[in-house]
């Protein structure tokens, strides 16, 4: 039995009462300070996510460990939760290691060993009751160790088949984010009438509403951009989600949006900032502190935005 809350019944509310939850992956302690304080002064369900590379940067059993931590010491649901599994193998570590929630990746395998991928997550996570994320659609850009040079939209039809066939508990649909700090060239924009289709579809066959998942959905704050930039930082044209839109999404069936960029540009830009203008100090918890705190203000900017707060 996981100590972790299980998603579903809190995607059931997300959808009901139009809110989405953030998912913000994880690296270090501070990261999930930052995440899990947030969550707890908003009073908001959280997912900490854990990638390839931040599971191979800190390792498993410190990262449970600290996420377990971290759940005794708040009054919130906290979904542990493995972002892009890219097979069953590590998907069954994860659950065994205590994991409330997995995703298996297999949007770059062709559609049926995408649906026989998927099934046999499934059938193993759905016997120690976690749940399982899936994903249909690819999109562009670049996060830890999974990238795509192109961007394929879901398709609604065949959506409605994959849910049918893998029992999948969430699914991660293609309408027009990316992954990475460079995700558009001019305006953001998202296709909010096939999100509305492949909505629409699910869940007239699910008979109650089917959550769905956006990824690769910072905004890249132009501010954060700027003040990584002013203390050396060099990321060019770095461009993400209208935050409007995330809002929009938010009420129309996305019951959860991924954040990591954002995390990294906070952290990044308070960490260059303070050890610019503190040259004497090298105690690592006088910086590291101060990366948390503006990492916690995200984490409570994007609880606002998804409209998650008090819903814990």
């Amino acid at each position: 039995m996981s100590l972790f809350a299980d998603p579903r019944p809190l995607f059931q509310k997300a959808l009901a009462e139009r809110y989405a939850m953030g998912a913000f992956n994880i690296s270090n302690m501070e990261m999930i300070q930052a995440i899990v304080e947030g969550a707890e002064s908003l009073g908001s369900p959280v997912f900490l996510q854990v990638s390839f590379g931040a599971k191979k940067y800190a390792g498993l059993d410190y990262l449970v460990a600290l996420a377990e931590v971290a759940q005794k010491n708040t009054s919130v649901p906290v979904v542990l939760h493995l972002d892009h599994g890219a097979n069953f193998d590590v998907c069954k570590q994860c659950i065994d290691a205590g994991f409330s929630s997995v995703m298996i990746d297999g949007s770059a395998l062709s559609y049926p060993e995408n649906v026989a991928l998927t099934q046999e997550v499934v059938a193993y996570a759905h016997k120690y009751n976690v749940a399982v994320e899936a994903e249909l659609g690819q999109l562009k850009g670049v996060e830890d160790d999974v990238s795509s040079e192109e961007s394929y939209f879901t398709d609604p039809h065949q959506a409605l088949d994959f849910v049918q066939k893998t029992g999948c508990d969430s699914l991660a649909i293609s309408i027009g984010t990316s992954h990475g700090a460079y995700k558009f060239s001019g305006e953001s924009s998202l296709d909010f009438t096939r999100l509305k289709e492949i909505k629409d579809l699910i869940d007239y066959w699910n008979k109650v509403p089917f959550p769905l998942v956006l990824h690769g959905s910072s905004s890249v704050p132009k501010e954060w951009v700027s003040l990584a930039e002013k203390y050396g930082a060099q990321l060019g044209n770095a461009r993400g989600v209208s935050e409007d839109l995330l809002s929009k999404a938010s009420k129309l069936g996305i019951a959860k949006i991924n954040i990591d960029t954002d995390l990294r540009l906070a952290f990044t830009g308070t960490l260059r900032q303070f050890l610019r203008e503190n040259p004497p100090i090298f105690d690592p918890r006088k910086y590291l502190g101060e990366s948390k705190k503006n990492m916690k203000i995200m984490v409570e900017h994007k609880i606002k935005l998804f409209g998650s707060q008090n819903k814990g």
